[in-house]
């Protein structure tokens, strides 16, 4: 027996469904608006939400952004509208809606649609962070809009930044619902033409370009000439500057030049900081929710703790240092001290004998010590630009201009 929830303002279609449901040996809970529907989802975890767009407090597309946002899409959602469009069905399934149903509701559509989203192991957002997760900080705000028109285009996509950012987030938010989603490992050599059919239609994710070798470039290759004809998107990823990419890791610069066309870089989250509390919460949650920890919660100082930390692994380090805490903090209030003693562990301990560059000229000299100088305080000061102008004697103004001379990027923490 699953436990079903049918979320909409009607009453009579509420008890409509609810009697269908019911004979069909389902128990079902009944919201009439998000408000209610929030306290059951929350109360009862119900297997499966039927969720009608159009309600007087909340839309239903409102509240579904609102549980993926914040970790609470794990179960399959079937929207609900008698004045649908498509351009609501393809946003509710992007947000991770698994299917649309348009009302009156046919009965032998209601319960295959039901059959087919109670096989599902979920949402969409079920496992994880999403995009949608990733806070309201304008740096994500702006990108979310840039993939938004992005995703309307059919051309390859080049992500770009440093390790750890979890650039399959980003990608997944160009993937179109409900079409294949193939992430091209180790073994794309063997069979380029059986990789491109069973992506037919979909997407095709490459999670670093470095690491592929001269038979992956050429797979790679294939791909892009006849991702058209298979109406396949291609989203690669580098953390690698391309010079660097090219001469380091022999990577085709010709190839290189054509997954370019379109590249996007994505935030450090030294970047949008501002967002960690967020990302941390929604990330204890889920490991709440999904009973991998006893119950927990932050303290506000931890938060505050997490914000100022550097993470140098930016979302991946993040991700698991709130793994750790959740395992093993002592209290259910995980509070500043604990976050100390695990940010710790991500953080390079700084060397303090740093060699001298004899080799180099004077200026080299001089430039490859200021930018070891001023990576080891920046990583020391947690990324506060305050508190290195502070130590280093500089005016901010004068060291941003130093920083961007040597290259070295900044979250642009005034604190």
């Amino acid at each position: 027996m699953s436990q079903i929830l049918v979320v909409d303002d009607e009453i009579g279609i509420r008890e409509l469904l609810s009697e269908i449901l019911a004979d069909e040996g389902h128990a079902v809970q009944l919201a009439e608006n998000a408000a209610r529907a929030r306290a059951l989802r929350g109360a009862e975890r119900p297997d499966l939400v039927l969720l009608d767009i159009w309600m007087p407090d909340t839309d239903g597309i409102t509240l579904l952004k609102e549980w993926a946002a914040n970790g609470q899409l794990t179960m399959p959602v079937v929207m609900m509208s008698g004045h649908g469009t498509i351009e609501t069905a393809v946003e509710a399934t992007r947000i991770g809606a698994i299917d649309f149903l348009e009302k009156p509701i046919a009965l032998q559509k209601l319960l295959a649609t039901v059959k087919r989203a109670l096989r599902t192991e979920g949402g969409q957002t079920q496992a994880g962070l999403t995009l949608l997760s990733l806070g309201r900080s304008a740096v994500i705000a702006d990108l979310r809009k840039r993939l938004g028109q992005v995703a309307a285009l059919s051309v390859p996509v080049l992500l770009r930044g440093e390790p750890g950012v979890m650039p399959e987030l980003f990608a997944r938010y160009l993937h179109q619902p409900n079409t294949p989603w193939v992430v091209a490992g180790a073994a794309q050599a063997d069979a380029p033409q059986e990789l491109l059919a069973q992506a037919a239609g979909g997407l095709i994710f490459v999670e670093e370009l470095a690491t592929l070798t001269r038979a992956q470039q050429k797979t790679l290759a294939f791909i892009l000439g006849r991702r058209e004809k298979a109406k396949t998107r291609l989203v690669c990823f580098t953390a690698e500057e391309p010079t660097r990419l090219v001469a380091d890791f022999g990577f085709d610069a010709a190839l290189l030049a054509r997954l370019s066309e379109l590249s996007l870089a994505l935030p450090a989250l030294r970047e949008h900081a501002e967002d960690i509390p967020d990302i941390a919460g929604i990330l204890l949650a889920q490991l709440v929710e999904a009973k991998s920890c006893p119950p927990r919660h932050f303290s506000t100082a931890a938060l505050n703790t997490l914000r100022q930390f550097h993470w140098p692994g930016n979302l991946q380090d993040l991700q698991a240092a709130v793994k750790n805490l959740a395992l093993t903090a002592l209290d259910e209030e995980i509070g500043a001290a604990d976050v100390e003693r695990v940010s710790a562990q991500f953080h390079p301990a700084p060397n303090t004998q740093v060699a001298l560059p004899i080799e180099l000229p004077l200026r080299e000299a001089r430039e490859s010590f200021e930018r070891a100088y001023f990576e080891q305080l920046l990583a020391r000061e947690a990324g506060s630009i305050a508190r290195v102008a502070e130590k280093s004697g500089l005016e901010r103004t004068h060291l941003y201009r130093k920083l961007k001379a040597l290259g070295i990027a900044t979250g642009k923490r005034e604190d």
